[in-house]
């Protein structure tokens, strides 16, 4: 045997985070982890700077060589940027602080009671972001102290796509393989054609048609990706399509009666087209009465809904000549999206026992009793 041979073990077995404290005692639960994509912890430069680091620098969203990029973005980007994004943030920000952080924590507040309304009161609910906190790899840690021995991941993007749902995976993982005792896990990857999110999405809009003036056409925005991802094989775009197609027939709406168009482009690629501020200025143009704009691919409200869509192209449509610009609030935390996202997790969750309502938990108390008792006895635990 090599003499070094306990050097290496000795490195080895510091990679990997154990759980020396473990209580033997607790229950093995199923864990729901709740992503989103994250928000600077507050409107300011400095909050911003951090925040756009660490989001522009994931490969996932922006796919240019390293050394390249490295150099654009700090020396450019990052000295330029974080003082106007302030600014916008600034415009939607609330008492309570960020309104995507607070959707999403509202919407796993109410996964949980939901759950716990239906006697799935043993699975843990938490939140995380894919940038800024609460991170994914501390969310996991807390999950892992819990003894959540089966995961299941579900980012908050209905569509799918390599630069949001693809990069939440790197992060799960990434935490994942440095853990000695990994959970079982499941993951979400799109959930852009169930019918319960279809239909949250049909009675979003119907709810707000019944309390305010129904417009001559509804325009389903989308975030864009770079035209690229798509011809490269990234089913987002089509997925995109598809949701819209959808709502509207869940509507009862004709092809001639909504538009499907793709927002918040940067840089000087081609995206996806049709873009949603050309779209709405050339409606303007055209003299449209009234619109409606309705945003299918954000869960929550963010910066890009309440921002950029209802105050930046809002003026696009009307300073061109358009007449009534409605914005439809995301689904965020509505009690027919919460059965949404709950229900689309259960089904992802068949076949694990906690998850069923005759799932004997006495005798799983009994069996971790008399693992502890054993436990105890080989000197694991004090």
């Amino acid at each position: 045997m090599p003499s070094n041979y306990s050097s290496i073990q000795d490195l080895t077995a510091m990679a990997y985070n154990g759980t020396p404290d473990y209580d033997h005692a607790n229950p093995a639960r199923v864990g729901l982890l709740l992503t989103n994509l994250g928000t600077p912890e507050a409107a300011t430069p400095k909050a911003l700077r951090k925040y756009l680091s660490e989001f522009l620098w994931d490969p996932r969203v922006v796919e240019i060589p390293r050394p390249i990029w490295w150099l654009i973005l700090n020396l450019i980007i990052l000295n330029v940027r974080p003082k106007r994004s302030a600014e916008t943030y600034a415009k939607i920000w609330t008492p309570a602080g960020s309104p995507l952080m607070q959707h999403t924590l509202d919407q796993t507040a109410a996964v949980k009671q939901y759950l716990a309304d239906i006697d799935l009161t043993e699975i843990e609910v938490a939140c995380a972001m894919r940038y800024g906190q609460p991170s994914i790899e501390s969310t996991l840690h807390a999950l892992q102290k819990k003894n959540v021995t089966r995961l299941l991941v579900m980012p908050l993007y209905p569509q799918y796509s390599a630069a949001t749902t693809a990069s939440t995976f790197d992060a799960v993982a990434q935490t994942l393989s440095k853990l000695r005792w990994m959970p079982e896990l499941r993951f979400i990857n799109q959930y852009c054609d169930q019918p319960l999110f279809i239909k949250a999405c049909a009675k979003q809009i119907s709810d707000y048609w019944k309390e305010n003036k129904r417009s001559e056409k509804l325009l389903f925005s989308f975030h864009g990706v770079p035209k690229r991802y798509l011809l490269e094989g990234d089913p987002y775009h089509c997925q995109c399509h598809k949701t819209a197609r959808l709502i509207a027939e869940e509507l009862g709406l004709s092809s001639e009666e909504y538009l499907t168009t793709f927002q918040s482009r940067f840089g000087r690629e081609e995206w996806l087209k049709p873009y949603t501020d050309e779209t709405l200025e050339q409606l303007g143009k055209d003299k449209l009465g009234s619109i409606d704009i309705f945003c299918p691919g954000f869960s929550s409200d963010c910066v890009e809904t309440l921002e950029e869509m209802d105050m930046l192209n809002r003026e696009v449509f009307t300073d061109a000549g358009g007449g009534d610009f409605q914005y439809i609030p995301a689904l965020n935390a509505t009690p027919h999206h919460v059965q949404a996202i709950a229900e689309i997790a259960r089904q992802h969750m068949q076949g694990w026992p906690q998850v069923t309502a005759e799932y004997d938990w006495k005798a799983h108390h009994q069996e971790r009793a008399e693992t502890r008792r054993l436990a105890l006895e080989m000197g694991s635990e004090k």
